[in-house]
């Protein structure tokens, strides 16, 4: 007897659901969110055939949580519906719109029941994949909270010190910079600053880990602090110091972050075995190759064809069509991190691929925008890589983008 299990998760509990094939109720409980509960759970699903070699699929509105790992430990096929999918099920069993949780877990558990074959099961991705997956993630969201707290320091020094801002606006990094940093400890107000000597200044940039340039650039700093300038109140303008060195202290401590986890992130990749044929593709760096393996994952069956990678990817145009209207567009919908990736690796492919920058000047002389030009580069790139790791081969220049006579007669053959 077939047997499908939904899940309604929760904070503190979850609510289980256990149906037969043909949409009755078998048994229905709450359980904890510990050790205790995922015991009882288990011993449930084992009461109604679960084993090693047929187990119950499960369907739950979430793909992490200690939960979720507890279930994924064997060939279990557990199905993330998505929240917004399964509330559109909910109509099908009522018109009343009556909601309960034992109710969203018998909705989860039919959802999987009748249209299995509609939503995907979570990959069976390696350890090392997924370890990858969350090492790149945090490192991404610790790129994005330094930058969120740098535009708050920027923000403030604009109020009452804008030739700190003015000191490094064209250096890479701006106030995130090791050197900017320094600085901005030991002077954070611009009288504090102006009484910097040339000696002091040197010897920070030079801790800060400058190597080149060191005297020139003190000396531009130096004449920028002391310029004349509009200027607050002396309490306002102290009181706006100690606000600059508490939100310095955030910034250090995310740059920090950002610093650790992208050498956790290199080093988890490297150890991979997709990372050799990853790094051989132009425009891929550790980062950037991790980035995209934590999304995709190693699981090879998860997208049998490239077509449906792009989709995910989102880099694919979407059709809609009714009657005599068509429109091609981009796709709305989408794997928002690997999309942002897929972009910095088209950007940075032009520059590493002959192929490549030719590809995307000719997007461009043929109308595309800059991004749409990236966009169909990156689509183009993701299905070379597909191909390359389901072949286990590295990328080939030749092979991706054949010269224009060479490519002329394979259309030809």
């Amino acid at each position: 007897m077939d047997v499908f299990c939904g899940i309604d998760w929760a904070e503190g509990h979850h609510d289980v659901a256990l149906v037969d094939g043909t949409g009755k109720l078998l048994a229905k409980c709450r359980i904890g969110d510990d050790l205790d509960g995922y015991r009882l759970l288990l011993d449930l699903l084992a009461e109604h055939g679960d084993t090693a070699e047929t187990p119950i699929p499960v369907a739950i509105e979430t793909s992490r949580g200690l939960l979720v790992a507890t279930l994924r430990q064997g060939p279990r096929r557990i199905y993330a519906v998505n929240p917004m999918a399964a509330s559109r099920y909910r109509d099908r069993h009522g018109v009343s719109r009556k909601k309960s949780d034992p109710g969203d877990a018998l909705v989860l558990a039919n959802i999987i029941r009748t249209d299995a074959p509609m939503h995907r099961s979570l990959p069976a991705d390696t350890d090392l994949a997924q370890a990858v997956a969350v090492l790149a993630r945090a490192q991404q969201d610790a790129v994005w909270n330094r930058q969120q707290v740098a535009n708050q320091l920027r923000s403030l020094l604009r109020e009452y010190f804008p030739a700190m801002i003015e000191a490094f606006r064209d250096k890479p990094g701006t106030l995130t910079r090791p050197d900017a940093r320094r600085i901005l400890t030991v002077a954070p107000t611009p009288a504090l600053a102006a009484k910097l000597p040339m000696w002091k200044l040197t010897a920070m940039l030079r801790r800060a880990g400058r190597r080149r340039s060191i005297e020139a650039d003190a000396e531009r700093i130096q004449q920028l602090f002391r310029q004349e300038a509009p200027r607050q109140l002396s309490l306002v303008e102290a009181a706006m110091g100690k606000q600059a060195l508490a939100l310095l202290l955030q910034l250090d401590a995310a740059c920090q972050a950002v610093d650790d986890l992208a050498h956790a992130t290199e080093e988890a990749f490297r150890s991979h075995p997709d990372a050799a044929i990853m790094l051989s593709f132009p425009g891929i760096g550790p980062q950037v190759g991790a980035r995209i393996l934590g999304e995709i994952g190693d699981d090879r069956s998860r997208f049998a064809t490239a077509g449906g990678l792009k989709a995910y990817a989102g880099s694919a145009p979407i059709t809609r069509a009714s009657g005599k209207r068509r429109y091609v567009g981009r796709r709305f919908v989408k794997n928002n991190r690997l999309n942002h990736v897929g972009h910095l690796w088209a950007f940075a492919s032009i520059s590493g691929s002959a192929g490549a920058d030719a590809h995307y000047r000719r997007r461009r002389a043929g109308g595309d925008w800059h991004m749409q030009a990236l966009r169909h580069l990156f689509n183009r790139m993701l299905g070379q890589l597909h191909h390359c790791l389901l072949a286990r081969a590295p990328f080939d220049e030749a092979i991706a983008f054949p010269s224009e006579p060479q490519a002329a007669a394979t259309a030809t053959a």
